[in-house]
């Protein structure tokens, strides 16, 4: 048992819906905002019960680096939350062994009043590290995190990069036994999650504990020999990384290119939106998923409409790739012809979203949707990781890459008009 550094047992946690919790993350609140339909005044406070998270149990050895790995929703941020004692379970019991470090969010717990130099400072003392320890540390910290002039500038004046960079910094160098990383990461630019994943590796080999969430598959082959795949809360599967990953990229999210909720009952939403179907239509028929880089891609979404009464309900397409990154957002607002539309009660509205060839990359696309009302902002239903394509950019043809037959990086793949000109040179 001494080789254990953090267990758990039988960790479930519970969220009444209706009932904003206190805590969380800004993200988690907004998402939690499209999410809790049933919250709404016109269900009588009839609230129901959401398990984010069902009977996790694990044991990580000591100096283990374990990946956590999921769709959206899936649990693995409350599972950290649990494992940083920034909640509770409901459920079940998590024991930690030795001094934890954590970055679940950008800037997690900085004084944004005060100066980089006064929360690095602060934060070694939370961990319980004694002055001139943290003094030795500290020109590391400070160089990693690339802020040096910024150094006595209050925190409330970086920017989410620099809370990234200083907060991660401040985890890493302060030497905690356990390191607990969420997915912020992302939110730096590539060098600097290079620098990141490169001082993770290096606290691993030095016989410290990692947690780490990402949707990045690459870095979480890279760091980690274990991986736990969590879906709606519950334990897919424990095991070797590749595997594990392997099983992640091969499941059915990977082939959906189409959903449909049941009935009208059981549909998730409110009177103003309940989620009807979603289907993915390369323009001129073909398999919906795995698209030719060329062809226009449609994504058809169509929802209940029982009561909207003053509000203009919008659908939202959002569309991530592999590695987590979102290519982009839409909304069938953002198209002006669409504005004088009211949406009348009683009727089942079909939005599509023309998305044209040559302009995403290839690779597969994951897309949530949701219909939402911006003024005000109300949220009325959503659907995540609710289906999946391929797209597919053959060296052949007139597609975008031609006769290049090597790795093309970048979330998106235009088509674009070029000028080319010569003349004559003469020395």
């Amino acid at each position: 048992m001494n080789d254990v550094a953090l267990s758990a047992t039988g960790l479930a946690k519970k969220y009444r819906l209706g009932n904003v919790a206190s805590y969380g993350r800004l993200s988690e609140s907004l998402w939690n905002a499209i999410t809790d339909p049933f919250g709404r005044k016109h269900t009588q406070d009839t609230a129901s019960d959401f398990w984010a998270l069902r009977d996790i149990s694990f044991e990580v050895p000591r100096g283990s680096a374990v990946g956590v790995i999921g769709r959206n929703g899936a649990g693995k941020s409350t599972l950290l939350k649990i494992l940083a004692r920034i909640t509770s379970p409901t459920l079940g019991r998590a024991e930690l062994r030795g001094r934890v470090g954590s970055l679940l969010e950008v800037g997690t717990g900085f004084h944004p009043e005060l100066t980089g130099r006064e929360n690095v400072l602060l934060s070694g003392a939370i961990l319980g590290m004694r002055r001139a320890e943290i003094l030795r540390k500290f020109d590391e910290i400070v160089a990693f995190a690339d802020i040096g002039q910024f150094i006595d500038v209050p925190v409330k004046r970086y920017s989410s990069g620099m809370k990234v960079r200083l907060g991660f910094a401040v985890a890493a160098f302060l030497e905690p036994e356990i390191l607990l990383i969420d997915e912020v990461l992302a939110v730096g630019d590539g060098e600097f999650q290079k620098k990141c994943l490169g001082k993770m590796s290096e606290i691993g080999k030095g016989g410290r504990t990692i947690i780490f969430v990402a949707h990045s598959m690459p870095a979480i082959l890279r760091l980690c020999d274990r991986a736990i795949l969590l879906d709606h809360g519950k334990v897919v599967v424990d095991g070797p990384t590749a595997q594990v990953v392997r099983r992640y990229l091969e499941s059915d999210l990977g082939r959906i290119g189409e959903w449909s909720a049941p009935d009208y009952e059981t549909a998730l939403g409110d009177d103003v939106a309940k989620l009807k179907s979603i289907r993915v239509l390369p323009l001129g028929g073909g398999n919906p998923e795995e698209i030719d880089i060329r062809k226009q891609i449609d994504i058809e979404v169509e929802y209940w409409c029982k009561n909207p009464g003053s509000l203009r309900p919008s659908t939202n397409v959002h569309l991530y790739n592999d590695d987590g990154v979102c290519v982009f957002i839409n909304n069938d607002w953002n198209d002006r012809k669409n504005w004088p539309k009211a949406v009348k009660a009683g009727s089942i509205v079909k939005s599509t979203c023309h998305i044209p060839g040559n302009f995403l990359a290839e690779g597969r696309i994951i897309l949530t949707v949701a219909v939402s009302t911006f003024n005000p902002l109300i949220a009325h239903t959503v659907e995540r990781d609710v289906v999946a394509f391929q797209v597919v950019d053959r060296s052949e043809g007139d597609g975008v890459r031609g006769e290049f037959t090597n790795e093309w990086p970048g979330v998106v793949r235009p088509m674009l008009d070029w000028d080319v000109e010569s003349r004559p040179w003469k020395k």
